[in-house]
């Protein structure tokens, strides 16, 4: 969450030069490849443990109602918030109109040029994360049933998900080589699954392994994005115009992913980095980041008007600071009005009357749930 604030704040004030600090906020949307791959981890869990112990796989249904009402709300307040905020005040010449705001609503706007509105080019990211919820119960039936046979056999299962892997490089390797094809269609799911499946191949080890050393992974994260950050990357864009360095992206972004996310889903979750993402203040932050994902980028434009800074102008370090202190109420309410609403309407089906005592409690989740914002149930 944060790194993709830095990210951003790092573009809106002209930081993105060729040079090393240029280097440096450009790769902060690595992310994006974190947020990917903690989706994949925590949505494919529940297949492998099934797996593993023998268990009955999750419901599709249930699943699928799981991901519309953690997502859908919120993500479609937001949307009409900033198109309704944009009626009065000055916005981009794209995603205007009633197809703009349809695109928006419906997760179609990364297909075809034209699309984004101001405040919510980031939710490209989600157009993207939507199609692995939906592909995602047909994906884990092929690697348990038919790569597995049903039973647990972790090396297939791995062996699998890495033969699917092989759909981000081939998609670049397309999209890069064909004239035909849009250039929208770099920003399509399949260049960027193998991050998923970075994260459900460590659903398969934290089946299997019994630690993984932080300190190691911290290192392998460090050297990743150290490389990512030389011109081997590409120009500052998530996809590059060069397909080797496309894919060499792709893999730095993957194996970051992975290394920083292992010692947190492996054995015992030790380490400083485990503590640190334990701590109260980060586990509440995590349960708001959803919603601070949402809304962070209209706030920075306001953030940019009251700092006196023009397009490509000012400080990336206080931008992001007053951008992050001033998203975060708004991301509560937003988080906070929802699980209230959700929940009443959970109590009132059961019980067939409101029960204000349920609605008090309304964010009673997993430490997992909480730490992972818009990718958990």
């Amino acid at each position: 969450m944060l790194l993709v604030v830095g990210a951003h704040a790092g573009f809106w004030t002209g930081k993105y030069t060729p040079d090393l600090v240029g280097a440096f906020y450009s790769r902060l949307e690595i992310g994006v490849a974190i947020f990917f791959a903690l989706s994949g981890y925590l949505l494919f869990r529940p297949w492998v443990k099934a797996l593993a112990r023998g268990g009955q796989s999750p419901a599709v249904g249930t699943y699928l109602w799981h991901r519309a009402r953690r997502i859908l709300p919120a993500y479609w307040i937001a949307i009409i918030a900033v198109y309704t905020i944009y009626l009065f005040r000055d916005s981009g010449e794209t995603g205007l109109g009633w197809d703009g705001f349809l695109r928006n609503m419906t997760f179609t706007q990364i297909y075809g040029f034209g699309h984004f509105h101001d405040g919510l080019t980031q939710t490209w990211s989600l157009a993207v994360e939507v199609i692995f919820y939906l592909l995602l119960p047909l994906i884990a039936w092929a690697l348990v049933v038919v790569v597995c046979g049903g039973r647990w056999r972790p090396g297939r299962l791995v062996l699998g998900l890495s033969v699917l892997a092989m759909t981000t490089p081939l998609w670049i390797v397309f999209t890069h080589t064909d004239a035909q094809i849009s250039i929208t269609a770099r920003l399509w799911f399949p260049g960027f699954f193998a991050w998923f499946v970075g994260g459900m191949v460590l659903a398969v080890a934290s089946m299997t392994l019994r630690r993984f050393n932080p300190y190691a992974a911290g290192a392998g994260a460090l050297v990743c994005f150290l490389l990512a950050m030389t011109p081997a990357t590409g120009e500052a864009t998530i996809v590059p115009d060069d397909g080797g360095a496309a894919i060499t992206k792709a893999f730095l972004y993957l194996m970051f992913a992975m290394f920083l996310l292992a010692p947190l889903v492996v054995g015992s979750h030790d380490g400083p980095f485990g503590s640190l993402c334990a701590s109260r203040p980060m586990v509440w932050l995590g349960e708001i980041s959803y919603e601070f994902f949402l809304v962070h980028l209209v706030v920075m434009e306001f953030v940019m008007e009251m700092l006196g800074y023009g397009t490509f102008q000012g400080s990336a370090v206080g931008v992001f600071i007053v951008t992050t202190v001033l998203t975060i109420p708004p991301a509560w309410a937003l988080h906070r009005g929802i699980a209230r609403v959700v929940l009443w309407r959970e109590n009132q089906t059961r019980a067939g009357r409101p029960s204000p005592t349920a609605v008090a409690v309304a964010d009673s989740r997993s430490y997992a749930d909480r730490v992972s914002g818009a990718s958990r149930s």
